[in-house]
């Protein structure tokens, strides 16, 4: 069975989390992706715990249904192997800082050169141009740059560290996987590649799609708190007698109704409704209270039975197993090459054709060098001989 991307090729020389996270999307999509590697540098990706059968998680994750090979890219004849590589995959994936690739002889202009219809994908913290292009940065001075951090957080603490690397993901994945399939599209018609410029930071600063534009044509600067979706209002999350926590987010009038009616106290349904900021924490005490008369358990049977946009905050280990996750098909077994699995995050997205079953969790580092350079057409002494140089590994 062949996934809908199944005509592309994709060179992948991203590392750590955003190019490989984009990349494991396309292959779980059908995508051929070769990941190129450094024999030298080491994806922390590959070390990072915990560890199953001998290999990280988030490896043997992120690199799923992905075939590798190790290229020490400092060797003229390392690159004399991805021009040859480029011929056949016509997408590039890469992740370093601007000029690096150009350094190494295989930026854009170089590769395009080869291959004109080629699309390549530059996703970096700022961009391919401005100030900071050369600047270091990760997840948190993204989130931080763009102004999203400025109102993610309470006003008596300050901002909150995510847990989960929501510039790298949101910012710099799955935007670029939008930025290369459209150029895809673009070249069906046009027959020309493109070179896509993936800033996170400019990524992540769109995601501001309410507030921003509230500030943008209103002048209205969000703060901590003092948004509707923010903490600003009752829409929030609240405590039980045992410590867990409850999301309310019952805005509209039947949600509130039937929200205040199972917690004894129908009379509150009117503050809900009302706009103004006194009156909404006021509202926000009362729940509280209400809230924390009972335990977790108590409240989910309550909250169960009426639909009114109020569920449980489960940790990771209980929405694995909730029925509707479940239902959904949130995990898959992926082969090990021993025979058993490994238990998996699932590719979320659903076509009238299920995608291809999974192939394989991560392979090794360089596991399909040989492989490969036997379908460029060298011969196991020419491949045993670049192996002795080190240009591959």
């Amino acid at each position: 069975m062949s996934g809908p991307l199944s005509s592309l090729k994709v060179l992948d020389f991203s590392t750590l989390l955003p190019g490989p996270f984009a990349s494991l999307l396309l292959a779980d999509m059908g995508a051929e992706v070769l990941r190129v590697e450094s024999p030298t540098r080491v994806d922390l990706v590959r070390v990072l715990p915990p560890y199953a059968a001998g290999v990280s998680t988030s490896h043997a994750y992120l690199n799923r249904n992905k075939r590798g090979i190790a290229l020490d890219l400092k060797q003229p004849a390392a690159v004399q192997l991805v021009k040859q590589l480029v011929a056949e995959y016509d997408i590039v994936l890469e992740q370093f800082r601007p000029g690096v690739m150009d350094k190494l002889g295989v930026g854009y202009e170089a590769l395009k050169a080869i291959n004109p219809k080629l699309i390549y994908v530059s996703i970096t913290g700022y961009g391919q141009t401005g100030p900071y292009k050369d600047r270091a940065g990760h997840d948190l001075n993204y989130l931080a740059l763009s102004g999203l951090a400025s109102y993610t957080g309470r006003s008596d603490s300050g901002p909150l560290p995510l847990g989960i690397q929501a510039a790298d993901i949101a910012g710099g994945s799955l935007y670029g996987v939008i930025g290369l399939l459209a150029a895809v599209i673009q070249r069906q018609v046009t027959g020309q590649g493109a070179h896509v410029d993936i800033s996170m930071t400019d990524c992540v600063f769109s995601l501001h799609a309410m507030s921003g534009a509230g500030y943008l044509g209103a002048g209205v600067e969000p703060g901590m708190q003092n948004q509707v979706l923010n903490g600003g209002s009752f829409y929030d999350y609240y405590r039980t007698r045992d410590g867990r926590w409850f999301a309310v987010g019952s805005l509209e009038p039947q949600f509130m109704q039937q929200f205040c009616a199972a917690l004894g106290r129908p009379e509150l349904a009117a503050r809900g409704l009302s706009q103004k900021p006194e009156d909404q924490q006021a509202l926000k005490r009362e729940i509280e209270i209400e809230i924390e008369k009972r335990d977790f358990l108590e409240w989910s049977e309550v909250f169960a039975a009426i639909d009114a946009c109020v569920e449980p905050m489960l940790n990771l280990s209980e929405a694995v197993q909730h029925p509707q996750l479940q239902a959904r098909g949130v995990v898959t077994q992926v082969p090990l090459t021993d025979g058993r699995s490994q238990a998996q995050i699932a590719c979320p997205l659903k076509f009238s054709t299920p995608l291809p079953a999974p192939r394989h969790i991560g392979a090794a580092l360089g596991a399909h060098t040989a492989e490969v350079l036997a379908e460029l057409g060298y011969s196991p002494e020419q491949i045993e001989q670049l192996r002795a140089q080190r240009v591959i590994a």
